[in-house]
């Protein structure tokens, strides 16, 4: 059976859990493979709404084992506390796999990066504020705190100090903040050892296995290709690769093990934080596509900044990613326009791009070049077939299917589960 790379096609929020219910109860492993608590996905069960922060959404699916792989930043507070809400609400959470070898975000983390944006002020990034930048910063710089850690004390205790021998530099003498003791860190971790040792293994070691043994594998990207540390709007980013790529290094599975790789993108754009957006809208069109769309950040709460489709963005992400399929959600959220435009090209200084740009000066400088194409008014949220929809409908997916240089699989046509238009199935298609 297949191991499936699902990774976002924008800038994140474009409804990924909706990729994953269209292959449902084939799915026997859901991988979560970089990231931490600093986006989420929106599940819908019924008449049950679920946010998911931390976890991977196979948590929510009986019989499937969730795995939170060694590229991801684990806060232990916030998996608790996740792992509380879900069990409380009846959801099954004893299967879930953390990989020894994941990362910690500590107190100091989290002091760091919220001290760090009311620094930089205007020049902010637009972060979470759940010290997910400084976990991975001190990753790189080898003086991280893996979840294997928490079970060898004086280890721990060593590998706190050593971080916070810079991290109180720079919160006494640069923010004017007090000092972090190596006792309060290491008290405050060593509370979660115990909670979390029987869900701790050797990740890869357990997927291998489990693709060994014919079962289906779904790694599932946190964010974004355009979030993307290497190939998204640098310095907008976040600090992990949430390409198809980072699905390899984030778990431990070699990219010969992949047998397909699923984007999925909104029939319209969303971005969270600051950054170069060259469809945004900011007026009118722009608030009624949130309010539509219910784009407020499933995390934080922060209104969604909002926009038309932009194909140039599509295609660089199927390049990418190596894309073999799109899964267009959202579609009903473009019902009542009498037109609506698909962005084709840039305008930067005179200039016409068909790509994006090269340099991050030119990307902050693009104006969408749009093609109009005929809107809809019919309800299509009982849509189940591609001849439910439309015609006008119908036309405009095949055209950003056209535009984006790859096929469009499946579609969402509402919030609900069973609120999708497949065209072809993902595992055998």
């Amino acid at each position: 059976m297949p191991a499936i790379v699902l990774v976002g096609a924008q800038w994140g929020d474009e409804g990924k859990g909706k990729a994953t219910d269209v292959l449902g109860s084939r799915i026997d492993v859901v991988v979560k493979y970089n990231g931490g608590n600093n986006a989420g996905h929106t599940v819908v069960v019924g008449d049950e709404k679920y946010a998911l922060h931390l976890l991977p959404s196979g948590i929510l699916t009986p019989g499937v084992t969730p795995v939170i792989g060694n590229g991801v930043v684990i806060d232990p507070s916030a998996l608790f506390t996740e792992l509380d809400g879900l069990s409380a609400r009846g959801v099954d959470c004893s299967r879930l796999l953390i990989s020894a070898s994941a990362h910690l975000i500590a107190p100091y983390h989290r002091t760091v990066d919220r001290v760090t944006e009311r620094f930089l002020g205007v020049r902010r990034i637009g972060t979470t504020g759940r010290g997910i930048g400084p976990a991975y910063a001190d990753k790189v710089n080898r003086i991280g705190l893996r979840v294997q850690d928490l079970f060898d004390e004086k280890i721990l205790a060593q590998k706190v100090e050593g971080a916070l021998e810079t991290r109180n530099q720079l919160l006494v003498k640069v923010f004017n903040r007090r000092a972090i003791t190596v006792e309060e860190v290491v008290e405050e971790l060593l509370g979660y050892a115990d909670r979390i040792r029987p869900m701790v293994c050797d990740t890869g070691l357990e997927l291998s296995r489990r693709l060994d043994a014919g079962e289906t594998v779904l790694f599932e990207g946190g964010q974004a290709t355009m979030l993307d540390i290497d190939h998204g709007t640098y310095p907008f980013v976040t600090s992990s690769n949430a390409t198809s790529g980072g699905a390899c290094t984030g778990s431990g599975v070699p990219p010969n093990r992949v047998d397909r790789i699923v984007g999925v993108a909104k029939a319209y754009v969303t971005r969270v934080g600051e950054g170069p957006f060259p469809t945004e809208l900011l007026d009118d069109v722009g608030e009624g596509l949130r309010r539509a769309g219910g784009e407020f950040g499933t995390t934080t709460g922060r209104p969604r900044r909002t926009g038309w489709y932009d194909a140039l963005i599509a295609r660089y992400t199927a390049r990418v990613n190596g894309l073999t399929d799109l899964v267009l959600t959202k579609l009903d959220v473009l019902t009542g326009y009498e037109t609506i435009p698909v962005c084709v090209g840039y305008d930067v200084d005179g200039v016409r791009h068909t790509e994006i740009p090269m340099t991050q000066t030119d990307f902050h400088h693009a104006k969408p070049v749009y093609e109009e194409l005929p809107g809809w008014t019919e309800d299509i949220s009982g849509a189940r077939t591609f001849e439910d929809l439309p015609t006008a409908a119908q036309e405009y997916v095949l055209r950003l299917e056209e535009l984006s240089g790859v096929r469009i699989s499946a579609i969402g046509v509402g919030p609900e589960r069973e609120q999708i238009v497949v065209r072809t199935d993902l595992l055998e298609g």
